[in-house]
């Protein structure tokens, strides 16, 4: 049987139909589009999970496209986040917080660094003069200066934690609002504020360089959840299916953390890996050899966010 030239046309006619309407069809069918989310962060050690669940494409995952955004201290992270500028805060609790949460703006819904003995924490410095002035223990604090960012920062209320256990009211110490964490560093090391709190790799590169004298502990005095992963409110209610799915990205990241740096003699090959990544935000004005040492020193216990 013979098929005829305009059967054929019509055939190959018919065919190509049929692919241009599943070409455009597939053009026309939309994709659906990644939930938009800004994190708010620090760029310290301790805040690694969030690095390491970006880095990972963990949001990714979970159909998240999240910008991280810095700043230099917590409370400012609390503010941007019910103005709406920001989604996510992963970072110490402050008076600022505290504020806007009792007028119903923000909600914690994870934690992350925790103060518990036996764990590194939160270590109390004195300048090298203050110590060789007799400032050798936290008792010995009362109407020294202390440096800290702000007014209600999370440094703030270690002093008042301080002044609790040994006897006097925080008043009785100069308190110092620096502003940044770098500006509290370097009054530390020039000698003019007498002491601050700070996280203990930062501590711990001080000490050894021989910028500071370490004369306590905060978990000595107090167990409380230093760092916590909270939002607006408005998410909560709104946006629960997104709030959800950041923290199942983010507890993976956790995860990570926790079975990688908690025991770095089990795989140096990862440690080395995870080391390098967390470089990508901490640190970054050091060459990897130099920032390596103090990244490894850091083995915190972190918590789950909250289902």
């Amino acid at each position: 049987m013979k098929t005829s030239r305009f059967a054929t046309m019509t055939r190959r006619a018919l065919m190509g139909a049929i692919a241009s309407a599943a070409v455009f069809s597939a053009l026309a069918t939309p994709t659906l589009a990644a939930d938009k989310v800004t994190v708010g962060a620090l760029r310290f050690t301790s805040h690694s999970p969030t690095f390491i669940a970006y880095e990972k494409g963990y949001f990714k995952d979970e159909g998240l496209d999240v910008e991280l955004k810095f700043f230099q201290a917590a409370q400012p992270i609390a503010v941007a986040i019910a103005s709406g500028d920001i989604d996510f805060g992963v970072t110490a609790l402050s008076g600022g917080f505290y504020s806007l949460a009792d007028k119903g703006a923000l909600k914690v819904i994870g934690g992350l660094m925790a103060e518990q003995k036996g764990a590194p924490g939160n270590v109390i410095l004195a300048s090298n003069a203050a110590y060789e002035a007799g400032l050798k223990t936290p008792a010995d604090l009362k109407g020294k200066s202390w440096a800290m960012t702000q007014q209600g920062s999370s440094f703030h209320y270690m002093a008042g934690i301080i002044a609790e256990n040994n006897g006097f009211a925080v008043d009785d110490l100069k308190l110092k609002p620096l502003q940044k964490v770098g500006s509290m560093i370097g009054a530390l090391k020039s000698g003019q504020v007498d002491a601050m709190a700070i996280v203990p790799h930062i501590a711990a590169a001080l000490v050894k360089g021989g910028a500071a004298k370490e004369i306590g502990k905060i978990q000595d005095m107090s167990d409380y959840q230093v760092t916590t992963i909270f939002t607006s409110t408005k998410n909560t209610t709104d946006n629960k299916d997104v709030v959800k799915r950041f923290l199942k990205a983010y507890s993976k990241g956790i995860a990570d953390y926790q079975a990688v740096m908690r025991n770095q003699d089990k795989d140096p090959a990862a440690t080395e890996a995870m080391v390098d990544l967390i470089h990508k935000y901490v640190y970054t004005s050091r060459p990897l050899e130099k920032a390596a040492p103090s990244i490894k020193q850091v083995r915190f216990i972190l918590t789950k966010g909250l289902p």
